[in-house]
């Protein structure tokens, strides 16, 4: 009996025990909820309550919701505080929130020598009387960068962990202005890493578990100093202040050491911020003129609309405005560039060492930025000049969340053509005006989104009877997404659309209207992933559907002569995969692998021509046309494309780098001008045109001097091409239903040595640019009608062997400065006429080979003078006063030269823009 009665005390007890062990499970539901609604709606409906500080949870911008059925709190506490910071301690029905710590209720075994995993501790009664308010220390963004000497806890620490490196990411932006602040460098004080932000500011780093002293290090930025504790992987996002003596009058803002330290070759960045001190003409701000005076970029001559890279064609330039194309970059014959500068931040442009991301162009990338509206105040910048008037706005739309940039420019520009020297100019009209709206949201610190609209529009009228338009227009969206902080992420939507018009008017019988359209449209993933300190991956894929209507000709009446014609819309899709690896082999070696793999189907509904192989493309022989329905496959043309680029250090400030392209081109544009003109049209490749294709070899040498004052550059390349585009003499190419019988396909050859010599700091400030390049063009056949110079290299009718120019800035004083360009070129190939012959009773006229001749040579000098109002810090507005004069020499320099025949003789007569010297004014302000 005394045994049962045990046994029963002993069963009732081991109950009573594991009744108490029990966990309670309990049941809620809410749905796009903030958190700390969550932990009221959890002690309402249960017996538990919270204790934290409330300022953790009150700027939350984050909604959540779940579904908990039968739940221990364990679980739900879990899923509410994923992606937090925030830890938690369950002590009966007390829970205790803590800010990046645990609260531990054992100590660990021998904590003291001598004590086991039995001995607890008990949190004391008195911390549970009232709410614990802990110090915030992890705030990741530290809006005051001065408090240097503040501990910040960063990461939500986690039992049982083993990582010996946590990642710390983040972006830096200007405190004043809230833009980003690229090239800025994250040096850690204990094991001496470092990390230097990219374009947009963001930068990662590897550190060490506990604590580390990291710091920031910039020409033009006040140091911070940071001591930080890391738990756990973590941001942390830091506004830095511009030092006092920061310097406007830098023109170029590519950082010494970082132009010695990256891979790449042949970049440049330019910001548009601080290009206000370099005399050009009209007074107006214009990033592509400014890329123009720098080696390997050129232009065919004054006025010209295009672009030549490295011995690349006009077409042979990727130029994106916010990743969306930009077809036509040019306003007003190319005087005047389509992208504002005042609402532009800066463009990177890659003459070499193209990054594998980009692709579908030979020669170069423009990848051009807007600005990012300021999210805490209003602020405004214009200009007024003698021919276009400017203004832009950036307002908050949430404050610290969300901002909205309006930008327009305008011209009254007429006078301008009444003023020039050529006769057919002086009744003519021009005008132009462009317009951007940017929209940015910050979500919360893994989310934002951006969005942007860009339209221009230019009409013009050389005669009296007839309007040409041309317009761009463009629309972006892109959404950042952080994953964690080793993978980052973005998805981005572009089109695009350029198109023309032609409206003449001058009887019924004659009159007519001519439009011709491209439109891409565009969707990208670009992700990064960060393996560790030595690769930093890169990758993505990206989808491009191209629609084009070469030409729709329509009379303007019943009555009229002539005949419409409708050429057959086209169209292609371009799509391409790419990885590339960062990789960093030692201190002194840095390697960056990429392959890019781009593929380019063209797709019906089209009508394509089969012609008979080995023999020229004519009406002739033709040997079938082959109907093809809509989206159905009409050839495909695809390619591996490497990217390969290294650097090593030979000293500390002396570094070497190489690199090796290969591009691949399905999108061309037919020019029968020598430069190129708004009614220039694209074509893609087809059954009969093969795509262009193109490598490219750099070498380079970067060393800083003179105390690190100077940064001197010596480039070479070496560029081959094949199946560039060129044309049949006397060509017809605009309304052409078949236009493949006019063109003719061959290759290229390009090389040249680029010195720059640029200096950044001090009161005269500048760079001075030297050129040796050549290019050469093959067009070769057995054929002689596609021939030409006898099947031999040619020099292309953009190479000119010498160019120079000299970019300097003098800072007198704080407001005061003087400026000043210098530009001499090689005059352009041309074809001569060398004599006459006679061909049965008619006489004509004997031309060289192509391009055996050159126009005269080209110089201009430039000088400005630049006033700022008074640098008091309030004040409605702050202003900019240029006085500049171009072509102070008034050097009557050729833009073309053509011939005419007088009583019997060949005379030639040259064309020239600017003969004479253009003084200008501008007046500027920014609030």
């Amino acid at each position: 009996m005394r045994k049962l009665i045990l046994t029963v005390l002993l069963l009732t007890f081991h109950l009573i025990l594991f009744a108490q062990e029990k966990k309670d499970k309990i049941s809620l539901e809410f749905k796009d909820i903030n958190r700390k609604t969550a932990l009221q709606n959890i002690e309402q409906s249960t017996n538990y309550k919270f204790y934290f500080d409330p300022e953790w949870l009150e700027n939350e911008n984050s909604l959540i919701s779940g579904s908990y059925i039968n739940m221990p709190i364990e679980e739900i506490l879990e899923a509410i505080f994923n992606r937090t910071s925030l830890n938690f301690f369950i002590d009966k029905n007390t829970v205790i929130l803590t800010n990046n710590s645990i609260i531990y209720d054992k100590l660990p075994e021998n904590y003291f020598g001598f004590l086991t995993s039995n001995n607890t501790t008990k949190v004391p009664n008195e911390v549970l009387e009232k709410p614990i308010f802990h110090k915030e220390y992890n705030s990741t963004d530290d809006s005051d960068s001065k408090k240097n000497d503040a501990l910040t806890l960063i990461g939500k620490e986690t039992k049982n962990t083993d990582k010996k490196l946590l990642i710390l990411s983040g972006q830096i932006k200007n405190s004043k202005t809230g833009e980003p602040v690229p090239n800025l460098t994250i040096r850690v004080k204990n094991n001496n890493s470092s990390a230097v932000t990219n374009n947009e500011g963001y930068y990662t780093i590897q550190l060490s578990p506990g604590v580390n002293i990291v710091e920031t290090e910039s020409l033009n930025h006040i140091k911070v100093v940071k001591k930080l504790v890391l738990y756990n992987d973590g941001k942390l996002d830091l506004n830095v202040d511009e030092k006092s003596n920061i310097l406007d009058e830098v023109i170029i803002n590519t950082k010494l050491n970082n132009k010695i330290k990256s891979t790449v070759t042949g970049l440049i960045s330019i910001d548009i911020e601080s290009i206000k001190n370099v005399p050009l003409i009209l007074g107006e701000r214009d990033i592509f003129k400014v890329a123009t005076t720098l080696p390997g970029i050129k232009t065919t001559g004054e006025g010209s609309a295009g672009y030549n890279v490295r011995g690349g064609k006009e077409d042979q330039n990727l130029i994106l405005l916010d990743n969306a194309v930009l077809y036509n970059p040019a306003h007003f014959f190319g005087f005047f560039s389509s992208v504002n500068p005042f609402t532009t931040k800066k463009a990177d442009i890659y003459k070499g060492s193209i990054p594998a991301e980009f692709g579908g162009r030979l020669s170069s990338v423009f990848d051009i930025t807007s600005k990012k509206a300021n999210m805490e105040k209003l602020t405004g910048e214009g200009g007024i000049g003698p021919v276009t008037s400017n203004l832009s706005i950036g307002t908050p739309i949430i404050k610290n969340k969300s901002s909205l940039l309006l930008g327009g420019r305008a011209t009254y520009s007429g006078w301008i053509l009444r003023s020039l020297e050529e006769e057919s100019l002086k009744n003519s009209e021009a005008s132009f005006y462009d317009g951007i709206i940017k929209y940015n949201h910050d979500f919360n610190s893994n989310n934002s989104l951006e969005s942007t609209v860009y339209y221009s529009h230019d009409a013009y009228s050389v005669s009296s009877d007839s309007v040409y338009k041309y317009s761009n227009r463009l629309a972006s969206l892109k959404w950042d997404h952080t994953f964690n902080a080793k993978n980052k992420g973005a998805f981005i939507f572009t089109n695009s659309e350029y198109k023309f018009n032609i409206n003449y008017e001058n009887t019924n019988l004659n009159s007519f209207d001519f439009g011709y359209k491209l439109n891409d449209t565009q969707l990208m993933l670009k992700l990064n992933y960060l393996i560790n300190d030595r690769h930093k991956l890169s990758y993505g894929i990206s989808s491009k559907l191209y629609n084009i209507s070469p030409g729709d000709f329509n009379p303007k009446s019943s009555e009229s002569l002539l005949n419409p014609i409708n050429i057959q819309k086209e169209r292609g899709l371009e799509s391409a995969v790419y990885l590339s690896d960062n990789f960093k082999v030692s201190d002194k070696l840095l390697i960056d692998v990429g392959l890019r793999y781009s593929y380019y189907a063209a797709l019906g509904k089209s009508n394509q021509r089969i012609y008979q192989e080995g023999v020229p493309l004519n009406d002739a022989t033709v040997i079938e046309v082959k109907e093809f329905d809509r989206n159905e496959v009409i050839k495909t043309y695809g390619g591996i494309e490497p990217r390969i680029a290294a650097r090593y250090f030979l000293t500390d400030d002396f570094s070497v780098k190489a690199s090796y392209d290969k591009t691949n081109q399905y999108i061309h544009l037919l020019s029968s001008n020598t430069t190129q003109s708004p009614t220039d049209t694209w074509k893609l490749s087809d059954l009969n045109v093969r795509p262009q294709r193109a490598q490219q070899l750099s070498l380079g040498f970067y060393k800083n001097v003179y105390k690190n004052d100077l940064e001197l550059s010596l480039e070479g390349y070496y560029k081959k091409t094949k199946d560039i585009l060129d044309y049949k003499v006397a060509a017809q190419l605009l309304l052409n239903e078949n236009i493949e019988t006019e063109l003719l396909q061959g290759e290229g050859k390009a090389y040249g040595v680029e010195l720059l010599l640029k200096k950044e700091i001090g009161k005269l400030n500048g760079w001075i640019g030297y050129t040796y390049s050549r290019t050469f063009i093959k067009l070769d056949s057995e054929f002689d009608d596609e021939k030409v110079n006898n099947g031999e290299f040619f020099p292309a009718n953009f190479d000119k062997p010498h160019e120079m120019s000299i970019v300097m800035n003098y800072k007198i004083t704080k407001r005061y400065s003087i400026s000043s360009n210098f530009i001499y070129q090689t005059g352009r190939p041309i074809t001569f006429p060398i004599g006459t012959y006679t061909y049965g009773d008619s006489e004509y006229t004997l031309y060289s080979d192509r391009n055996m001749y050159r126009i005269p040579d080209y110089y201009r000098l430039d000088i400005g003078v630049n006033i700022e109002g008074n640098h008091k810090i309030k004040k409605l507005a702050h202003s900019f006063w240029n006085i500049s004069v171009y072509n102070i020499l008034g050097r009557n320099n050729p833009y073309s030269v053509y011939f005419v025949t007088d009583d019997g003789k060949i005379k030639a007569y040259k064309t020239s823009i600017f003969s004479i010297p253009v003084p200008t004014i501008t007046y500027n302000f920014k609030f």
